[in-house]
């Protein structure tokens, strides 16, 4: 019987290694496929027809001079007249032509006829909202006005951020086409592989299994791509309408922007209050938010020491609005709370007159079960950074325009593994197959699977051929909250243990031996500890006579491999020129734990990758709303900027491994690198001009308006 553990150290020839993804080569010679990529024969290419308005009922529609355009061969209204629309990009009419220049055409043809109604795109006051501002209940604990009445040092301030939409370098779409009356084949661009099926065969009303999925490449996708979207059903049944013939809707720049998802703003009013030692003994705050007509989830604030300060109320209002839907962004909820609570705590730190380290090392027991991980981290980060040689108190002097800051956040995320199932098959000639309907985000997870099949059964990750991306195969988790890398991970350890124990009792007669004193490894099995008495891997597959072995491995299953919830710190070195509001990034530093790590390399890509969104997010990304039109007015890679290889600095990762991480098992890392970018860069933009720029992002007006309004080295505004 197979004993479900991972390896101990030193019997890992994989796993904890620095390994190169196994699909580089694919992707950097153009020779995968993206959905994008995918051209069906005889192939129609859709277009949609979006809403201009904000908030509109729809009093009619004409599709008459479309549908008599040559090369057009399905139009499908979407919305009724009658509907009432919410935000502007609304679908209204699909069409599918022969070619993209006559479904544009054919776009420009229809003629619909709008009754334009009262809407509110904004979110920054809550008090202008009306009837729109949704407050929560208030929730306290303590007595947080005694406790602010014997605070020896208080602070008040402002903090926020805007909504940021989704914006994958391959937009949102599908393939659709029907390979039978009631079969339809679905090539799209998902997070969620194994759920597209039961997505569309319910608005499509046939079987679930009458659809198949495929994909083997996405261009990215952090959030948005879960489920299977409007234009995805209307592909569907334009392709229906055209006789069965495939139909591809993918969103233009413009609509990938508007309407493919959003992370919900949030701002608050922060007031703390501390002893003169710097322990801290009282929060209060009101926060606000949108995230769209859902208003937006409340961030959970103060971040990461909401249960253990003593004294703390807290309220939050959602903001009812029309700027389209609210999508998970990589960490919901993780980044706003961050940004709030940590920049208020370096304020008061600032306050204090201390280090914003020793003040964050003062309070770590309030960050509960894993204080001692935050503490261990945070030394760590110090040494590496070098933080007590190069930090200084706001106000510092400093000659020229360009004055250097460092900050620090921690952060926090769950991680802990979906469910997820995969086929492993031994042939009798020693060749491996593993098949799961899982899906890649360029994350390394096709490595990561490879790495632990490979090492478990003792073969060079070339052996084992693996095969994702078909909803035929195994069922497999979505690819969000961290959750891939210990499903897929567990799934396969249990099918290859379980595959040794069957090709084990098959081989153990040659060898002389009892099944549990075998070993795979090196291409070979052997007695345990004694390589003279062993058999080369396809002689030893061989014994399986003409029967392969195949196992279902499953996760959640026997044995602990994977578990949950991990920490992390970032430390930034950010340069600002006070003369033209510039903020540049010099150095950024990531120290951040997950548990046991499958590959090394792709671990610190994950965090490198946050790194970089961070600084996207913390210095350019907004979704600036026009309240006057409803409409987005930066829906192009020109305005919705994003951070380039100039804009980053030195990025630096360093990994909390060995004892104390390791036994942990798998926790999946792909949220908490990117929650504290926006707090670090923040504090360290405070730390070299003085005060507080209280809003991301921290664009060039804003920092000057800042400086304009400074009002000394505590950076109140």
């Amino acid at each position: 019987m197979a004993e479900y553990t991972w390896p101990t150290a030193e019997k890992r020839t994989l796993i904890g290694k620095r390994i190169s993804r196994v699909d580089g080569p694919a992707k950097s010679s153009g020779r995968a496929k993206y959905t994008y990529d995918i051209n069906r024969p005889g192939m129609l290419y859709g277009k949609i027809l979006r809403c201009p308005h904000a908030h509109a009922k729809v009093i009619s529609i004409d599709t008459s001079a479309a549908e008599k355009l040559p090369g057009v061969k399905a139009v499908k209204i979407i919305r009724d007249a009658g509907t009432e629309v919410q935000w502007a990009g609304t679908e209204i009419v699909g069409v599918a032509a022969t070619d993209e220049p006559t479904a544009e055409d054919a776009i420009r043809a229809i003629k619909v006829t709008y009754e334009k109604l009262p809407h509110l795109v904004l979110d920054t006051d809550p008090v202008s909202a009306g009837e729109r501002a949704k407050p929560t209940a208030a929730e306290s604990q303590g007595d947080p006005d005694q406790a602010f009445r014997e605070a020896d040092v208080t602070h008040e301030g402002l903090y926020g951020m805007p909504v940021i939409t989704h914006c994958c370098l391959e937009s949102h779409g599908s393939i659709n086409e029907w390979e039978s009356a009631d079969h339809l084949l679905v090539h799209i661009s998902t997070q969620n592989l194994s759920a597209v099926a039961g997505q569309v065969a319910g608005p499509l009303e046939i079987p679930a299994a009458n659809v198949r999925v495929l994909q083997q490449y996405i261009g990215g996708g952090f959030g948005s791509k879960f489920g299977a979207d409007r234009w995805d059903v209307e592909g569907a049944r334009l392709s229906k309408i055209a006789g069965g013939k495939p139909v591809k809707v993918f969103l233009e720049r413009n609509a990938e922007l508007m309407v493919a998802g959003a992370r919900p703003s949030a701002y608050a009013r922060v007031k703390v209050g501390a002893k003169k030692d710097g322990t801290l003994t009282v929060w209060q705050s009101e926060s606000w938010g949108s995230g769209g007509l859902g208003g937006g989830a409340s961030p959970p604030i103060p971040y990461l020491i909401r249960d253990n300060i003593p004294n703390r109320r807290t309220q939050h209002t959602a903001i009812v609005n029309n700027i389209g839907s609210a999508r998970a962004w990589r960490a919901p909820n993780h980044p706003q709370a961050c940004l709030i609570t940590m920049c208020a705590l370096d304020d008061l730190a600032a306050r204090l007159n201390m280090d914003p380290l020793d003040f964050f090392l003062k309070n770590i027991e309030l960050t509960g079960p894993r204080a001692e991980v935050y503490r261990e981290e945070l030394n760590k980060a110090a040494e590496l950074f070098q933080w007590k040689k190069d930090w200084r108190p706001r106000g510092h002097t400093a000659t020229g325009p360009v004055k250097r800051g460092l900050g620090l956040s921690i952060h926090t995320w769950g991680g802990r593994a979906h469910d997820s199932e995969c086929d492993l098959t031994i042939h009798p000639d020693g060749s491996v197959d593993l098949k799961m309907a899982t899906q890649d985000l360029g994350t390394g997870t096709r490595t990561a699977i490879i790495i632990v099949a490979a090492d478990t059964l003792g073969l060079p990750m070339e052996r084992i051929n693996l095969m994702i991306g078909d909803n035929r195969f195994p069922v497999s988790g979505g690819s969000g909250g961290s959750t891939t890398i210990g499903g897929v991970s567990s799934s396969t350890r249990r099918a290859a243990l379980d595959a040794l124990d069957q090709l084990f009792a098959k081989a153990a007669p040659a060898l002389n031996a009892q099944p549990g004193e075998l070993e795979a490894t090196g291409g070979a099995v052997r007695m345990k500890g004694d390589s003279s008495r062993s058999l080369p891997w396809e002689q030893a597959c061989a014994k399986l006579g003409t029967m392969p072995i195949t196992v279902r491995g499953k996760n959640p299953g026997p044995g602990n491999l994977n578990s949950s919830g991990v920490g992390g710190v970032q430390m930034v070195d950010a340069g600002v020129d006070i003369d033209t509001g510039i903020v540049k990034i010099n150095r950024m530093l990531t120290v951040q734990d997950c548990g046991l790590i499958i590959d090394m390399k792709t671990a610190e890509s994950q965090c490198y990758g946050a790194m970089i969104m961070g600084i996207s997010y913390a210095l350019y990304e907004e979704k600036i709303m026009d309240q006057t039109t409803g409409q987005m007015l930066n829906p192009n890679m020109e305005f919705y900027k994003l951070a380039g290889i100039g804009d980053v600095g030195e990025l630096t990762v360093h990994m909390m491994t060995g004892k104390g991480y390791d036994e942990r098992g798998v926790i999946g890392l792909g949220e908490p690198p990117v929650v504290s970018p926006g707090a670090a860069i923040s504090n360290a933009v405070a730390n070299a001009i003085g005060v507080r720029v209280p809003f991301l992002p921290l664009t060039p007006d804003r920092v000057l308006q800042a400086l304009e309004k400074k009002g000394g080295s505590d950076a109140s505004i």
